[in-house]
């Protein structure tokens, strides 16, 4: 049986709501960690008008939540390192937050392959709402949250959401020589612009967490955008349905986009809210 046209791209009316998943650091946040108030008020009204704003970040729970409250987003969902967990805003909650998902993975033979290759790595493993356990203590205001010490081995035994690798000296293009050559195919890698890489359980994404929370909300896919400008912010960009890269972006991540936008200290992100703001949508 044939498919209306209208069944593939659904008309937006004031009874849908859209779902907009939105990158923090170079994205919204300046380099220097400000938040303009332009992009403050407009992130304020793009919710006001019908549409589910999720923060979709490489960062922890920790590090996250001030960013909401500097956003002034008590509810709703938030996207945390780099897809693994959800949590869902709840202002009566400790922290104001709920954990509704996380997805795991044993490190053991990531950590291994890679301490193999550069033995006087920094390595860390996310603990969930706390901080990280470390190998060694990262350089103050690498991390968010509390840094306990433990052994290689301990850092190993649990499964986990997220694997940091820090690797003084090294450059980026080092570390994907790396994760190519021993094959970590069994792991999603994020390279960042310095020597860091994350590793995140298999097939997980800010757009697998993404899409996880747009059949929940009942969202039509085509009333999904996105907006980021990391290699992490890849999946997510080719998620959506309209999705813009920053200005400052590397190529491949402005290739994955439908639109090319400002840079972060020019507020570029604007130009992807601004289209978002109906007054005739407010929801009351």
């Amino acid at each position: 049986m044939a498919v209306a046209p209208e069944e593939l791209d659904p008309p937006l009316t004031r009874d849908h709501w859209r779902l907009v998943g939105l990158d923090i650091d170079g994205t919204l946040m300046h380099w220097g960690g400000e938040i303009s108030p332009a992009v403050i008020e407009a992130v304020a009204r793009v919710r006001m008008s019908r549409n589910h704003v999720v923060l979709a970040t490489g960062r922890n729970i920790v590090a996250t939540m001030p960013v909401a409250e500097r956003l002034g987003i008590s509810r709703g969902w938030v996207v945390c390192s780099n897809g693994a967990v959800i949590i869902r805003l709840n202002p009566g909650s400790p922290g104001g937050y709920d954990i509704a998902k996380t997805i795991t993975f044993n490190p053991r033979a990531a950590l291994e392959l890679i301490r193999d290759e550069m033995p006087d790595a920094f390595f860390a493993v996310e603990d969930l709402g706390i901080g990280f356990r470390v190998t060694k203590e990262f350089p103050m205001g690498e991390l968010a949250g509390v840094q306990r010490t433990v052994t290689f081995d301990e850092l190993c035994h649990d499964d986990v959401t997220r694997v940091v690798i820090r690797a003084p000296g090294a450059d980026v293009d080092h570390f994907d020589d790396i994760v190519h050559r021993i094959g970590l195919s069994d792991v999603t890698y994020a390279v960042g612009y310095s020597a860091w890489l994350d590793l995140t359980p298999p097939g997980v994404s800010k757009a697998s967490a993404l899409e996880s929370l747009r059949e929940e909300l009942g969202v039509h896919p085509e009333h999904t955008v996105a907006v980021g400008d990391g290699n992490n912010d890849i999946e997510m960009l080719t998620w959506a349905r309209d999705s813009y890269a920053m200005g400052h972006a590397p190529e491949r991540v402005v290739a994955a986009a439908t639109s090319e936008i400002g840079p972060v200290d020019e507020d570029g992100v604007l130009e992807a809210l601004e289209p978002l703001i109906d007054p005739s949508r407010l929801a009351l």
